[in-house]
Order: C-alpha cells, then structure tokens, then sequence
C-alpha cells in the first residue's frame, strides 16, 4: 500500500483530506508517497505559532537558541544516512545528497556557532549609539527584537533538506517559529527530517509545523508581524509576492528566484593555465549536480571569442565522462531529473533556445543510462548551446532550462563581458576566472549591481574554494531583479530579517536600563570595594570605579620610548615639531592606555582570571608633560560565556569602559577592554 505523507500541524501529525498527489521516484517513476494538505487549517496553524512557539523562542536568548541549534544539528547528522537513502529517490547521486543533506545540517551547524556573535539576551543592541544634543544628555540607539509572527517557507523541490534548514536555522536563531511548505514532489525528504525533528523534542512545542500538499490558501492569513520566504521560479514567486494579504498586511516577502547565473573567463586564463582547467572544472560541475537543478547553475559561460572553440572542446571532454543513470548504480555521476515531466519542460525550452542558439553538445532525444530506462526515469543528457551573437540572440538572457543545460557565448572585450553577465537582468551568482588583480577588480565593480554573489577563481583559491554553485551561510544568499531581489543566510544580516528594528530615544541612562549596555554619561554606581574583586554576578552594568591621578613627566614619555621600542619623532624629538599638530613632547597614546591600565588595575587575586583584549580605542587630545590624568573604569557589559566541559570554570567576559581625562576633566583616551571574569556559582 503506498503511504501517505502526513503534515504536522498544532502539535500533531495529520493526513490531508481530499485529493492526493503522486509523488514518484525521479529514476524509475514509481509511485513513492501520496501527499495532500486539503483540511488544514491555516488561520489555527499561524495563531497556534504566535501563541506557543513564538513565546517560548523569543523568552530564549540567542546563546540558548544558538546551542537548540547545535543539539539539532547534531541529532540530524546522527540520522543522516537515513537521508541518504531517501534522497536516492531524487534522482540525486550521493555527492547531490551531500550537498542537500549536510549542505543543510552544516546551515545549523554555522548559525548555532553565530550565535557568539550576539549577546546573551533575547534581543540585539546594533551598531553605536547617536548623540542627539550636544550636553550629551539625549541620544539615541538602535535595538532588535524578535517579531512576534512566524516565518512562512515556501520552499523548491530540488533542495527539499538544505532548503528547509538553511531557513529554520536563521528564523530559530532570531526567535519566531516557521511553517515549512515544501515542494511537493520531493516532500518525501522534508517530511522525514521533520519527523526526526519533532521526535528529538529539542524545539519548543510550536517551533515548526510542517504542509505536505500545495497549501493553497497558505498565505490568506498572514499578519505584518509575519515573514514570508520563497524559492523557486519567478514567475511564481511573483504571483505570491502579489497576494492581497502581502499587499495590504505589508507582509516582509524574500524571494529568492531560478536566475540566469554566468560565469566568465578572463582573456588571461588561457588553455594549458590553472584557471582555465578551473573554469572548465566548475561549468561541468554545476551542469551535473543535481543534474543542473540548481538555482545557482551556471547557464551561460561568456568566454574570449579567440578561446571559444577552445573551451567547447574542453568542455565537450569533461562531460564525455560523466556517466548518467541510477543514482545508486555503480559508476554514475549524473542522476536523473526530478520527474519526466520537468525533463519535457527543460527539453521545451532547449528547442526555444536553439533557433538561434545550436546544440553543440549532446542529444535531447538519447541519453545513454546505466541501470535506469529512459522511459520511466526522467534522465537527460547534459546539453551544450552555442550563442555566436549573444547581443542579437538575447533568449539565452531571457530563457532558463532549469536541467543540465548551458550555453556558450563569446566576447570581446571586458566591457562586453560585463555587460553580458549584466543582461540576465539579476542573478544569484556569477564567477570570473582570472589571475589578473586589474581585470577582477573591473569585472567585479561593472558587474556588482547585477548579481547577488560574485565568485574570483584562480590557483590560489584552487583547492580550498566551495565553488560558483555554493552559497554559505555567512554570506548572503539572493540576488537582484530576475533572482528576486531578495536575500536569505547572510550572517547577522540574515537574522535581522526575522527582527524588528526599533529606534529607542531618551537619556543616557533610560537606555542604558533598557539595552543593558553602559551609555557614556549615564549614571554610574560607586561600590566600596575595587570592581576586579567582585564575581561575574555580582558587577552591574555602570559600575565605575575612579582611579587615582598620575601628572606626566618627560621621563615617562623617554623610558616608555625605550622599553616599547617606538621612537616616533613626536614623542623624542623636539626640534621636528614645527609644522606638525603638536606643540611639544607629545606622550605615546600606547603610554597612556598601559599607565591608566596601570591605574585601574587591583593587582589582589581575585575573580578576574586574565585580560581578553581591547575592542576599541581612541586618544582624543594631545597629553604632553605635565598634564595630570585619571581614569574611569565602568562596566559597559557583561556576556555569559558557555562551559567546554564539566571541568571548565563558569566565568562570563565583561566589557569595561576606560575613560582617560585630563586635569580639565576632559577625555584624551576612550577604550573599551575586555576581561575574563569567574562567577561565584560553579554549577
């Protein structure tokens, strides 16, 4: 009997009522699963979201969300080969697996460690304050918070792991839960994961519910606290991005759309170079990887019109060895598509293509296959076109055949190249291969406006680059117009498209209490014992603790100049001064940070366990001999840190303020240093 793939919605996993879809197998046309989402009730589902998953994650501070993350991470790679076995069904070869599989785990892997990047709060402090006055004592910041909403994903059949992961991974990170709309045909893969997602209990309940059918309707109930994603083509995103609910709800909408991504050769890289074989090496790869299902594909290779034949020959070599067929036979490098009727779909749009542009490698019609039919398994033999005039016949711009499918087109200048690359209207990525500084600098700023990701390939990249086809996720993924001008990972960028940026505005002390972060001139707590002798717990934030003075003399500056070894002339020699900014001697700004370190300091052991270095740092005024100076230490903030292992010290690093001023009471150094301090509790 053929099973039923069932949705999980508020907390439970249901079966669609209605209509049901087939679901086959990419290389043999089996029926696998049976999928539908008729029933569900999309309004409960989004309320049971906010309610219950929203709230638990936004409670959470994103060092927990972080480490939800890596525990996640970690159970689905003790799964993984059950994914493998699945995703064989595809059509998708174990190193296509790879890619969506661990692709996607290493998508949780890399947000979970972000979250260092963050503080140990639910919310984000951004950027650098603004003075608004000029007394100092109205100013202004920027906080974000997660929104109280939840993340909608409608997501592509060719990725149907990495794809969900990638997403959920940024969404948990920042504190809103998700609904996970995978594309049908391979939600077979999506539902497995799920399910080993569910069963580990490590998300808070309403964190992620999943729809296996078409979720039609699935849009009809989002709010403006909600975050709606997409990928695929972008003729359907763009009927989402213009649902009335979007429109009137002001609903945030990513898109991240099939694009016509380019890779160019520099007049450098000629045959018998590093780059050259490089570029060869990526076109045959990104035609063959998931049998060239890849939004990031590469699908026109622009190349000097002197080395076109060249590369066609070259090319033409490296897809003579891959061997199509079953992904689970022996010897095959190229799987099959995700059905027969995606393989009529490609095939439709190469016989558009080629009026103008002929096939100059491969057969739409034969494809010889090892352990697979033709007739049952969606298999295609990779297809090479030629573009000779690529500014007259512009479908090769217009018209993507979403399969193993690229074509090559010549140019005659940079410039031309540029343009070219530029004419796909908006891509996700394109990559240039050269060993020329000049010429990637030129291609990079002609072609930045157009494309979301820009890929330099050359030998010293040769053996540690992941490739054109590979986004990360701490860069961003997405791209301009045809992409659809969206962008999704991305590091911190990425998560602060699940938060709500708000401008808070008062006194330096209101937003000190609500950030939790030291304002300059906020008021500040004097305590009766030196601030290095108080555990992680116990110091405040505006804590301060004023130092003695110290009057400068020439021998300081002298004997700092001879131990540091910095003999700079401002500070040793009077007679180069004219001219200069200074009116004298003028001490080392380093001799002023290491005296007041010298001043703040309590030399006692105590719960300070060492130095952890210096953040930020400017002298500010000219401190000559005899000028008197003092310092003010104050917590500006404190950070958990997490324990290695059971034999680790709990201990948190706290960031301190340094003010250094003059005799005038005015700063001539501002720092901010950061030490490692032991807490009282050890549990």
């Amino acid at each position: 009997m053929t099973p039923t793939l069932q949705n999980y919605a508020l907390g439970h996993w249901i079966a669609g009522k209605g209509h049901e879809q087939e679901l086959l197998d990419a290389s043999t046309g089996e029926v696998i699963a049976l999928a539908s989402s008729e029933g569900l009730d999309y309004a409960a589902m989004m309320d049971y979201a906010r309610r219950t998953g929203n709230k638990a994650l936004r409670k959470m501070t994103f060092h927990e969300r972080g480490r939800m993350l890596k525990a996640l991470a970690l159970h689905l790679d003790s799964k993984k080969e059950d994914f493998y076995t699945l995703s064989y069904r595809s059509g998708a070869t174990r190193a296509d697996s790879w890619i969506d599989i661990e692709g996607g785990i290493g998508n949780l892997f890399a947000n979970a460690s972000l979250r260092r990047k963050f503080p140990d709060k639910p919310f984000y402090v951004e950027s650098d304050p603004i003075a608004l006055s000029k007394a100092g004592n109205f100013m202004g910041h920027h906080i974000l918070v997660p929104k109280e909403g939840v993340a909608v994903h409608i997501n592509a059949y060719n990725f149907p792991i990495w794809g969900m992961l990638e997403k959920i991974a940024v969404n948990l990170l920042a504190g809103m839960p998700a609904i996970v709309k995978p594309a049908v045909p391979s939600a077979y893969l999506t539902e497995a994961v799920v399910r080993e997602i569910i069963a580990s209990k490590i998300l808070p309940e309403g964190s992620l519910q999943l729809v296996c059918g078409t979720g039609e309707g699935i849009l009809d109930h989002v709010t403006y606290q909600d975050v709606v994603t997409f990928t695929g083509s972008a003729e359907t995103g763009r009927k989402l991005k213009a649902h009335p609910r979007i429109i009137a709800e002001a609903v945030p909408f990513t898109m991240e759309a099939d694009s016509l991504n380019a890779a160019v050769l520099g007049q450098d890289a000629v045959p018998g170079t590093v780059e050259f074989d490089l570029f060869i090496k990526e076109i045959r790869k990104e035609m063959t990887a998931k049998a060239g299902q890849k939004c990031t594909a590469i699908r026109r290779a622009i190349v000097p019109e002197n080395l076109l034949e060249d590369v066609q020959i070259a090319l033409g070599k490296a897809l003579a060895q891959t061997t199509i067929g079953h992904p689970q036979a022996e010897g095959v490098r190229m799987g099959a598509l995700v059905s027969l009727a995606q393989v009529n779909r490609v095939r439709e749009q190469v016989r558009q293509l080629a009026k103008n542009t002929p096939i100059v490698y491969g057969d739409l019609d034969n494809v010889q296959v090892i352990g697979g039919d033709c007739k049952t398994g969606a298999f295609m033999s990779p297809i090479v076109m030629l573009n000779p005039e690529p500014f007259k016949f512009t479908d090769s711009h217009e018209v993507e055949a979403f399969g193993p499918v690229s074509t090559l087109m010549p140019y005659k200048t940079l410039d031309e190249a540029i343009e070219l690359s530029n004419m796909g209207k908006g891509s996700l990525v394109c990559s240039v291969a050269t060993n020329d500084p000049r010429t990637a600098q030129e291609f990079v700023l002609g072609a930045a406006t157009h494309h979301g990701r820009i890929l330099v390939i050359n030998e010293e990249v040769a053996k540690e680059s992941t490739g054109h086809g590979s986004p990360l996720p701490l860069l961003i993924h997405g791209g301009p117009g045809r992409a659809g001008g969206g962008q999704e990972m991305g590091g911190i960028r990425g998560v602060e498209h699940f938060m709500q940026r708000v401008a808070i505005q008062g006194s330096p002390s209101m937003i000190t209490a609500i950030t939790e972060v030291y304002q300059p001139k906020a008021k500040q707590i004097e305590k009766d014992k030196h601030p290095f002798q108080h555990y992680f717990e116990e110091l405040e934030i505006g804590q301060t603790y004023t130092t003695h003075r110290h009057t400068v003399t020439e021998s300081d500056i002298t004997n700092f100049a001879q131990v540091s070894g910095d003999n700079f002339y401002a500070h040793v020699d009077a007679t180069s001064l004219e001219g200069t900014l200074f009116t004298g001697r003028v001490a080392h700004g380093y001799y002023i940070l290491s005296k007041a370190a010298g001043m703040f300091v309590d030399p006692r052991k105590g719960p300070v366990l060492l130095n952890y270095g210096l953040d930020e740092c400017r002298f500010t005024k000219p401190v000559y001999p005899g000028m008197t100076i003092g310092v003010k230490l104050t917590v500006k903030e404190k950070i958990g840190q997490e324990k290695r292992d059971v034999e680790d010290v709990a201990k948190g690093i706290v960031r301190w303020l340094v003010d250094v001023s003059d005799e005038t009471g005015e700063t001539v150094a501002v720092a901010t240093i950061l030490t490692m301090v032991k807490m009282k509790s050890q549990e």
